[in-house]
């Protein structure tokens, strides 16, 4: 086969330069997982797969954070 080829480049291929030096860049993810580390989900990947159990986790999610005690959006009145 010829080396020249894009999929075996990337295949078989190094990583070429340097890194940015410094912290590295934070994802989206990183923040998914660490809210969900704050209200204890363990398991979230499998359990994002039912719909149900997903819909349970976030409904109970959102009652952390509004609380009693937390401020609520006035609604408005038309």
């Amino acid at each position: 086969m010829d080396d020249s080829r894009s999929v075996e480049k990337i295949v078989e291929g190094q990583l070429e330069g340097k890194r940015d030096r410094g912290r590295p860049r934070l994802r989206w993810i990183n923040d998914v997982e660490d809210d969900l580390r704050k209200f204890g989900v363990k398991r979230w990947r499998t359990k994002s797969l039912s719909r149900e159990e997903w819909a349970s986790i976030l409904r109970e999610a959102k009652a952390k954070l509004i609380g009693p005690y937390r401020y609520r959006k006035k609604k408005k009145i038309h």
